[in-house]
């Protein structure tokens, strides 16, 4: 009976945006506090439920959350819909045909597939991304088209996990990452946050009126001045061709002799020195000597962090 109740709990918060404890509680006549330790259970499986206590909180899923890739075989989801079915031609229950309509729309995008604008496919998510940062991104930018408030668990760089409220007001790609740029209402100012370090987004219900948000105003640097970037001379390995090629421009490389060379204008930061360690030595820096120099001692540090 309590897996039972956990799996009919879990259709509940999949159909719908926020219940109480008292409406699950009165639902399959059990007590507020079997409720709360079902929701831990159902944390401990892997499913993100979220508590927010007071007068205006409940108990939701984030908006992000889909049953996994491959969570039920099509044979299952077959079984699982035709349960469904035979259960909603009894009784005209709301969660169990918004459930039913979840299942048949998951079954027929069960195959993760890259975000699509337009004509142009986009997929932003890390190497060993199982499809989470796809919804996060689609949550996003409904959010930035509908003008749509949203509560997102954020971590920091430094591993900071604070929960915040934002409007969402552009959407960035700066650099094969993307970032949200929004005000942030739980530190009353603007704020940029990369999506790949949302943990869980969900809407609010709320909608916020967007302002005129110019390209000077957000704090990222989309070119780089004349006075923050440096003449370089790079020396190329074939092997590295294809690679250099995608980073500088095809126009960049050219053959030099034997070898093959590039003369660019580099950022005059640690951006440049970790793209060029990435080569593994298949990128040499000619000039100029101070860049040479800081290449170097930066592959001595790493030769002795792994020694």
């Amino acid at each position: 009976m309590k897996y039972q109740i956990m799996i009919k709990m879990l259709l509940m918060l999949l159909s719908r945006k926020r219940v109480t404890a008292a409406e699950i509680a009165n639902k399959f006549e059990i007590s507020q506090r079997s409720v709360y330790r079902y929701v831990e259970e159902l944390n401990v499986a892997g499913i993100p439920v979220d508590v927010v206590r007071g007068r205006y909180g409940g108990i939701f899923l984030a908006d992000t959350f889909r049953l996994p890739s491959g969570y039920f075989t099509r044979g299952e989801y077959a079984a699982a819909i035709n349960a469904l079915s035979a259960m909603a031609t009894q009784m005209n229950d709301e969660d169990t045909l918004s459930a039913l309509e979840k299942l048949k729309h998951q079954q027929k995008s069960d195959k993760r597939e890259s975000s699509v604008c337009s004509n142009i496919i986009v997929d932003g998510g890390a190497w060993c991304d199982a499809g989470t940062f796809g919804e996060k991104m689609k949550v996003c930018e409904q959010a930035v088209n509908e003008c749509l408030c949203l509560e997102i668990d954020y971590i920091s760089r430094d591993g900071e996990h604070s929960r915040r409220v934002i409007d969402p007001h552009v959407l960035i790609f700066k650099q094969n990452i993307w970032y949200v740029y929004a005000y942030c209402h739980s530190r009353a100012d603007w704020r940029t946050f990369k999506i790949g370090r949302i943990k869980q987004a969900r809407f609010t219900g709320k909608n916020f009126v967007k302002q005129n948000v110019r390209r000077q105003d957000i704090p990222l640097n989309f070119e780089y001045s004349s006075e923050q970037r440096i003449p370089v001379t790079l020396e190329i390995k074939k092997e590295a061709l294809a690679d250099v090629e995608e980073w500088l421009g095809v126009d960049s490389v050219e053959p030099r002799g034997r070898a093959l060379a590039a003369e660019v204008m580099l950022p005059d930061d640690d951006t440049s020195v970790e793209k060029i360690l990435g080569y593994g030595g298949k990128v040499k820096v000619i000039a100029p000597e101070s860049l040479r120099q800081r290449v170097h001692l930066a592959a001595v540090a790493i030769a002795d962090d792994n020694a």
